[in-house]
Parts: C-alpha cells; structure tokens; sequence
C-alpha cells in the first residue's frame, strides 16, 4: 500500500472507493434520517409568557448513527469523514450491557452543505434511500421557512409521514392538534 499523499495514485482511489462504500453501506445498516415535530404553544412562566412558534409545532431534522459503546470507534470514523456533528452519550438504565453512543447532525447548514450532498452522489441501496430523499426534501423546505406557513408545514408532515417505516398518521395528528389556541390543526 502506498504512503504517498498523491490523490490519483491507484491505491488512494481504491482506499477512498472502500471508505465511501464503508460509509454508505454503515449509514445503510444503522443510520436514520428523521424529521420531526414537537408542540411549542405560548405558554405562561412565572415571570413572562413565553412565546412559542407562529404554528404552535417545532419541526426538526436529524440526521444519525448509533452504536453501542464498543463500537465507538466506528462512529468517530463517521464523524471525521463528515467532518460535522457531535457525539452523544445515551446512558442505559436498563439490562443492557453497554451504553449508546449517537452520531447526529442537526445543524440545517451542515445537512444541507455536507449530508444531503453526499448521500445524492454516493446512494444507499436499501429503502433508507427513499427516506433520504423525502428527508432531504423536507430540509430543503425547512431552509426555506416552508415550515412556518400552514401549507408548509403540512406538506413537510405529509412527507415525514412516508418516511421510515410509516410513522403513524394519528401520531402526527395528535401532536399538531390544536396548535394553536385559535387555529385548530385540520388535514388538508
């Protein structure tokens, strides 16, 4: 194998070939694309009303790759080559052996400058792909503050809902039912 720094030596393009598809494949088996929503209303606090979001709902994006805790040094491999995101650690509380660690980028520019390009040029071969590009969608609209209009918002929900093995539709009804308090949420 050669040392040298050349980037059009055969060897650096076989190793970047087996990087790429290292990667690809990784994310195939253990990543997950998610776009969600939570329910942000105005709300009382002791001092002030806090104002929530013109909608009533926070929509968000992840992008992640999670592994036990001896598997790590995978998710460092992930993380440098993307060279965005963090590390996170989700302490098991339960009968499991090892903790998880969380490889996720949610950083809207990182997703659309880094993320969202590479999946676009190097494909997933699994059905995760499809949820990729319903993610990357969804993103794009974000980035354009789709998701602060009604009919946004309900589009990015009706993508979101195809999106990694059929969220339930009652789930995301509930969670924007009576967004607002003068706006009640109806299917369009």
């Amino acid at each position: 194998m050669s040392t040298s720094n050349n980037a059009t030596s055969a060897d650096n393009q076989q190793e970047r070939l087996i990087k790429l598809g290292w990667i690809v494949g990784f994310v195939d088996g253990e990543g997950c694309f998610s776009i969600g929503f939570i329910k942000q209303p105005d709300r009382e606090e002791s001092l002030r009303i806090r104002r929530g979001y013109r909608m009533g709902v926070q929509a968000w994006h992840e992008f992640a790759v999670t592994q036990g805790m001896k598997s790590l040094s995978s998710l460092k491999k992930v993380r440098n080559f993307f060279g965005v995101g963090n590390l996170y650690l989700n302490q098991r509380h339960d009968n499991h052996k090892e903790h998880l660690y969380r490889y996720a980028v949610r950083k809207r520019a990182d997703l659309l400058r880094v993320i969202i390009p590479f999946f676009e040029k190097h494909h997933l071969q699994t059905s995760k792909n499809n949820d990729f590009r319903l993610f990357a969608q969804c993103v794009r609209m974000m980035s354009q503050n789709k998701h602060l209009e009604r009919k946004g918002l309900i589009k990015i929900l009706k993508l979101s809902e195809q999106m990694n093995h059929k969220k339930s539709k009652n789930n995301l009804i509930r969670i924007l039912r009576n967004q607002t308090p003068t706006t009640p949420f109806r299917r369009e």
